[in-house]
């Protein structure tokens, strides 16, 4: 090619890119011309009304502020809900990397609240150490009692709130780990079965999944589920820690055929739960549904709750006796105020519901007054995401725990805070089909079980260090709680062990001669 053929090619280039570029100019100006007269002209917002255009960049920033705070400004014990040195744990121990640490921990030692175990001078050695022990649920008074020996377990979370494939992938690695798994209100799928682990079904206030046309509770599909084996026991959900007193909410836009057809009502609808049970109005409707459910299951029934007005356990209790030990509840699952959902409002989240740190041991003790600690076996939940916060949980006296966004992390959670919006960018809560491909089961699935091991492992490794021999042998006494100024004191001082009332000692001696 000549010379002069090259200088007409590379004008001719040029000016077609001036061309373009002029383009691009005009049609810029047009856009930012409309978006002027849009903003100056709107109502709505002050800040685009008296700054248009340049006042767009306002909620462009805060919607990136979310990203930039959670990977470059937030220091490692900052963030909200979960920081990043508690999600950095639990992402080492899914993915089974060294989770040790150097140069000291970055977790304050002074913060009014927070615990500290207790060393034995004469820790459990390795040779002496086992295999936390099994807990029986329902002994006496089912059919077909529950016994394991898991530690942490997955707390509910329905699918149509999470994906099909992060629901096969927990299920899956539960089976591995041979821990449960809560079904959350939405009724058991498929998918939970898969895995072959032990499943809890839940019940939530619309009664999804076990409804009939009215939505009351339907007697032939609480047998249809009980007949799978791997259902091993029934809650009811009262209410859970992020919204008490509201129902679940699953938008519309995930409500796909086939979750319209397990839940039983309309696809493509909001499905949002009644605040309440309407056939539970009083402590005998709860133990009526609780019997009911038992007897025709089979199987241990128990009930969910974020713990509020306290009276409604000295009712509860004290109805128990009046109709009979047996009447009791197999388990009570106790939430934290501070328990998470997809979606809920914010003024339910901040302001409703005590946090677990108080709840647990009030309610544990109130079991212990009535008598009634060794009928009534306590789930604890809420932000159990490691070691330290389920062997504390143990020592208060749970007798397992339950998480929901640990194993959410160990699945690949990023803490996105999109969990409402059906645009989850790790295919966890989204039914999105090009974000769900990033969540293969078959991978994820060993890091949830490899996640359950770790914390069973950790717990184990917190109780040797205080001298128990396995994890359910942690007691308030192995534990100090800091309180104001950096001083710590003995959790048995501010939660001392209660003797059963007279009046209960005598009766269940009479029960039980």
């Amino acid at each position: 090619m000549e010379l002069s053929e090259l200088h007409r090619l590379a004008q001719g280039i040029i000016e077609g890119s001036a061309l373009v570029l002029a383009f691009l100019v005009v049609v810029a100006g047009l856009t930012i011309l409309v978006m002027y007269l849009v903003d100056i002209t709107q109502t709505e917002q002050t800040i685009r009304r008296n700054y248009p255009v340049v006042g767009r960049f306002r909620y462009f920033f805060e919607h990136l502020g979310e990203f930039f705070r959670q990977y470059f400004f937030a220091l490692d014990r900052e963030e909200l809900p979960f920081n990043r040195a508690e999600r950095s744990w639990v992402y080492r121990a899914a993915k089974q990397v060294d989770s040790t640490v150097a140069f000291g921990s970055t977790r304050p030692l002074n913060q009014e609240g927070d615990i500290i175990f207790l060393n034995s001078p004469f820790p459990t050695l390795e040779e002496d150490t086992v295999e936390p022990r099994p807990v029986t649920v329902g002994a006496d008074s089912c059919e077909k009692p529950y016994t394991t020996s898991s530690i942490l377990n997955i707390s509910g979370m329905s699918y149509g709130a999470i994906s099909r494939p992060a629901i096969t992938a927990l299920a899956t690695g539960a089976g591995e780990a041979g821990i449960w798994m809560n079904t959350g209100e939405g009724g058991l799928s498929p998918y939970h079965l898969q895995g072959g682990c032990d499943i809890v079904f839940q019940i939530g206030t619309a009664k999804y999944g076990v409804r009939d046309a009215a939505g009351n509770l339907d007697d032939a599909k609480l047998q249809e589920v009980a007949a799978y084996e791997q259902v091993r026991m029934f809650e009811i959900k009262m209410s859970q820690g992020a919204k008490p007193g509201k129902g679940g909410i699953l938008p519309g836009g995930k409500v796909t055929a086939e979750i319209a057809s397990i839940r039983g009502i309309p696809e493509r609808s909001d499905s949002i739960s009644p605040n309440g049970h309407v056939d539970v109005r009083s402590v005998d409707d709860l133990l009526d549904m609780i019997e009911r459910v038992r007897r025709v299951t089979g199987k241990p029934t128990g009930f969910k709750m974020v713990v509020g007005q306290l009276n409604f356990f000295e009712d509860l209790f004290t109805a128990i006796h009046r109709r009979g030990v047996r009447s009791a509840p197999d388990f009570i699952t106790i939430d934290s105020a501070d328990g998470g959902t997809g979606a809920a409002p914010e003024e339910l989240i901040d302001y409703v519901g005590m946090p677990l740190t108080e709840s647990l041991p009030i309610v544990v003790d109130l079991l212990q007054e009535f008598g009634l600690r060794d009928r009534i076996k306590v789930i604890a939940s809420g932000k159990m995401i490691n070691p330290g916060k389920v062997a504390w949980a143990l020592a208060c006296g749970a007798d397992f725990c339950t998480s929901a966004r640990g194993f959410m992390f160990a699945l690949g959670c990023i803490q996105a805070l999109q969990c409402n919006k059906n645009t989850c960018p790790t295919g966890i809560t989204t039914h999105d089909k090009e974000l769900q491909r990033g969540l293969v089961p078959e991978d994820k699935r060993k890091r949830v079980a490899a996640y359950a091991k770790a914390v069973a492992r950790g717990v184990g490794v917190i109780a040797h260090s205080c001298g128990a021999p396995e994890p359910r042998g942690l007691e308030r006494a192995h534990v100090r709680i800091i309180e104001a100024g950096g001083a710590s004191h003995n959790m048995t001082e501010r939660f001392p062990q209660r003797p059963i009332r007279t009046e209960y000692k005598e009766l269940l001696s009479r029960a039980n001669p």
